[in-house]
């Protein structure tokens, strides 16, 4: 089961920050996604990461490209 941490894209519309509309940032080990839509279907915690907050979880994602929505579950 991978772990994940998920922000609030605060760089969005900007050059390899995704459109206006991709408002998440989904962390997976050293791998980053970026989605307009995110679902989590798993327990979840607040945990400060850095300098920003991240919603942190276990589980599996999976990816809808045609909506652009990230599902974290059980796997």
């Amino acid at each position: 089961m991978a772990q994940f941490q998920i922000r609030f894209n605060k760089a969005r519309g900007q050059v390899n920050r995704g459109t206006m509309d991709h408002v998440w940032r989904v962390f997976e080990d050293e791998k980053e996604y970026l989605f307009k839509n995110i679902c989590i279907n798993v327990s979840s915690r607040g945990q400060k990461t850095g300098e920003d907050w991240s919603i942190c979880c276990e589980g599996v994602l999976k990816i809808d490209r045609e909506t652009s929505t990230g599902t974290v579950e059980q796997p």
